[in-house]
């Protein structure tokens, strides 16, 4: 009889045990949520989508040229976007005014890509083939430009550039005798020197790249670096070393034509790579649009998969992807995704949803697009995220 007492009691021992642990585990499981949720400003539940009314607002604005905006860059409230038409607008009060600082050259160049090292210092470059593939320089906030680098090689043709401080960058262009140009930098792009094509992998058959949003060329701390490119071969290529070697991996996106592939690479805040695309030519096809790297392995995320995505970046937990058709939205470091739906559309630039290209800074997101449309949307007051929940 004893012993029959003693062994019910282990067992509702046992029992009480097994279900304090879980409830331990389970509040430790909220408590940590709930942590995490406070920290970046982001709902309790992350992966939850959030309805279409409290989805952060974009204020829209556009630029006094209907021109075509592909760059975009942004340091605090210093916001820059560039296009055709060696077109370049700044702002210095966070979107509210734009200041027409366009480039004053002869030859009509296509400026695809920004890089801003301070509210008054930017290098724009232009995309094309020779002679229209330039560098200009400000360091008085756009009032005067001076030529910094001219293509002189008549196959060559820009794609973006990238910069881990004022002077040490890199630019990628269209290969030349079948390897990508990638030159750096370590004089702020006075002098750039080709990395070595023994350093670089054979371009792949029917690979090519994209100069849509000026960040088919990323750089990360200590000295990492990555270029998407496209075509038959959807491919990352991988610097560890401040661009002096380079590896390729394939990525899983759509890249069944020409016009096919990745895009644009970008990372979240915790340094993780994400690649995005899809095919200009089909914008608003369904395939697969983006994709991210785990330990080492490209894999496809939980997006729309509807459409073109030209551009992404991230502030904090908060990852935006666009494209012209449509822009998606992550609140948790870009795992699952939403897409914009804008129920309150007052103007013809409101109407289209997406852009172009993407950059963030401070809680900001600063996006371009077709006809000289600028979007601004800030994380600064997300208070109205936690009421709807």
């Amino acid at each position: 009889m004893v012993n029959n007492l003693l062994s019910y009691n282990n067992i509702i021992n046992k029992r009480v045990l097994m279900f304090m642990s879980k409830l331990i585990r389970s509040m430790m499981s909220i408590l940590l949520i709930a942590i995490t949720a406070y920290s970046t400003d982001l709902p309790a539940d992350n992966s939850a989508k959030i309805s279409p009314e409290n989805l952060p607002k974009w204020a829209y604005s556009q630029v006094s040229k209907k021109v075509s905006l592909r760059g975009t860059a942004i340091k605090s409230n210093s916001l820059w976007v560039s296009g055709s038409n060696n077109s370049v607008f700044v702002s210095q009060d966070a979107g509210a005014t734009w200041q027409d600082k366009s480039v004053p050259a002869k030859l009509e160049r296509d400026f695809r890509d920004i890089e801003l090292f301070d509210n008054k210092a930017a290098i724009v470059m232009g995309a094309g083939s020779g002679e229209l593939s330039t560098l200009y320089k400000t360091t008085d906030g756009g009032n005067n430009w001076k030529v910094l680098y001219q293509n002189t090689d008549k196959l060559g043709f820009f794609n973006s550039i990238a910069f881990w401080n004022e002077q040490q960058g890199l630019l990628m262009g269209d290969p030349v005798d079948g390897y990508y140009v990638i030159k750096k930098t370590i004089d702020g792009g006075k002098t750039w020197r080709r990395i070595t094509i023994n350093n670089l992998p054979i371009i792949l058959s029917k690979e090519s790249a994209f100069a849509a949003s000026g960040n088919s060329i990323i750089v990360g701390s200590n000295g990492k670096a990555w270029i998407a490119t496209g075509g038959f071969s959807a491919s990352v290529y991988t610097s560890k070393d401040y661009g002096e070697t380079w590896q390729r991996n394939s990525v899983p996106l759509y890249k069944s034509t020409q016009t096919s592939g990745c895009y644009s690479v970008a990372l979240n805040h915790l340094e993780q790579p994400f690649v995005v695309g899809g095919d200009y030519l089909k914008r608003k096809m369904k395939y697969p649009n983006i994709a991210k790297q785990t330990n080492n392995q490209w894999e496809l995320v939980n997006s729309s998969g509807v459409g073109l995505r030209t551009a992404m970046s991230c502030q904090s937990s908060t990852c935006i992807a666009t494209g012209k058709t449509a822009t998606d939205i992550s609140f948790d470091a870009g795992n699952t995704w939403q897409q914009f739906v804008n129920l309150q559309a007052k103007s013809s630039v409101e109407t289209v949803p997406g852009f172009y290209s993407l950059a963030s800074d401070n809680k900001m997101f600063l996006a371009a697009g077709a006809n000289g449309k600028v979007g601004v949307l800030s994380l600064k007051e997300l208070g109205s995220y936690r009421a709807a929940y």
